[in-house]
């Protein structure tokens, strides 16, 4: 009876057990703010020696690359986000917090440099968890937000720029899959035929009977498009459809080369992909919510969900941008390992939720 019949089914009851378990640790554990700025620092230090270690491995001969940005870009969004958000409440009760700042700041870089190796999505992951921090810090802090025509097109620049260099390098290092050029290819050569395969098949529930990879046994619906991780799957033994080892010529025609949104819309149909953007609003509403509730508190005096207001802040920033990106630029962002990672940060997001009203 609990044991799910497909990829689907799994999703919701591992998304059901992970908010479950983050919630009620959430209302067992305190959260003092030297805590959460201690684990957001050993998160953002773990993740930018994994990128890095990664990064080396793809340019060395004979070593293999296990491309980590996909399952912890967001984690790694919401880790530094978390440190920064931290290093402004220090300062917002009076306590210096320059060295935290400095810290934070050369882990932007490496983070950055070493994930945008790996990956350009990452680099547009990365930008875009660091804007959405920004402007959530200016709410909650009360700075003025500085984004001027100016700023812009700076960091335009500065993105072009990253994407001439990538492709520079791969030239002199006649490394292809650092090539921007090469994925702006490979778009060309599957993006149509994947659409029309979505645009043609997707029904309110699913996809039609046949039209899937698996033809005959296709189920018309949770056949395998967006799942959790694999080796999660095969470990547990279960009989589902699983892509795995078929790259580029049928699962990625729609996890590589389309949005979320399709392959969503195609695996899920138009009702699973409605209640996908339903359940990213509720998240996004009930975060600025409780944000603006601790904010209140933080403004009586009280330092009580200090830790808290970091990990919301960490937690929003990682969400949103992943959402942005899985949704509408690339379904790879949020699918697989990367499934779980945004579930776990949409738990950390809404725990708040119950704890608030609890605490307050």
């Amino acid at each position: 009876m609990f044991i799910a019949q497909n990829n689907l089914q799994l999703i919701i009851e591992v998304a059901l057990f992970i908010h479950v378990g983050i919630l009620l640790l959430f209302n067992v554990v305190a959260l003092p703010l030297s805590m959460v700025l201690f684990l957001g620092l050993v998160l953002s230090f773990l993740i930018a020696a994994l990128f890095s270690a990664d990064a080396v491995f793809l340019l060395l001969p004979f070593l293999s690359h296990h491309e980590f940005t996909h399952p912890f870009g967001p984690l790694a969004v919401f880790g530094w986000v978390t440190v920064a958000a931290a290093a402004s409440l220090l300062s917002e009760v009076g306590i210096k917090s320059t060295s935290i700042k400095t810290i934070s700041l050369i882990l932007f870089f490496v983070i950055a440099v070493a994930g945008g190796i790996m990956h350009r999505s990452f680099l547009i992951l990365w930008f875009l968890g660091w804007a959405f921090s920004y402007i959530i810090m200016s709410k909650s802090f009360k700075r003025s937000t500085k984004i001027t025509t100016k700023s812009v097109v700076g960091f335009s620049i500065l993105g072009v720029g990253a994407f001439a260099f990538l492709e520079i390098l791969s030239r002199l290092l006649n490394k292809a899959v650092l090539s921007p050029m090469l994925r702006i290819a490979r778009l060309e050569q599957y993006s149509i035929p994947s659409l029309k395969t979505v645009l043609h098949n997707t029904n309110f529930l699913g996809h039609n009977y046949g039209s899937c990879y698996w033809k005959t046994e296709c189920l018309g619906g949770a056949d395998g498009y967006i799942t959790l991780p694999m080796t999660f799957i095969q470990s547990l033994g279960l009989p589902y459809h699983l892509f795995y080892g078929v790259l580029v010529v049928k699962k990625d025609y729609i996890d590589y080369m389309l949005p979320g949104i399709f392959a969503v819309a195609f695996d899920a149909g138009f009702f699973g992909l409605l209640f996908l953007l339903g359940w990213i609003m509720l998240v996004t509403l009930t975060g600025f919510t409780v944000l603006r509730k601790y904010r209140s508190k933080r403004k009586e005096g009280s330092r009580t969900f200090l830790g808290r207001e970091a990990l919301l802040i960490g937690a929003l920033a990682a969400f949103l941008s992943q959402s942005v990106i899985g949704l509408f630029i690339f379904n790879r962002s949020f699918n697989e390992s990367a499934l779980l990672a945004y579930i776990i940060i949409s738990a950390l997001v809404m725990a708040h939720s119950i704890s608030i009203k609890r605490t307050i």
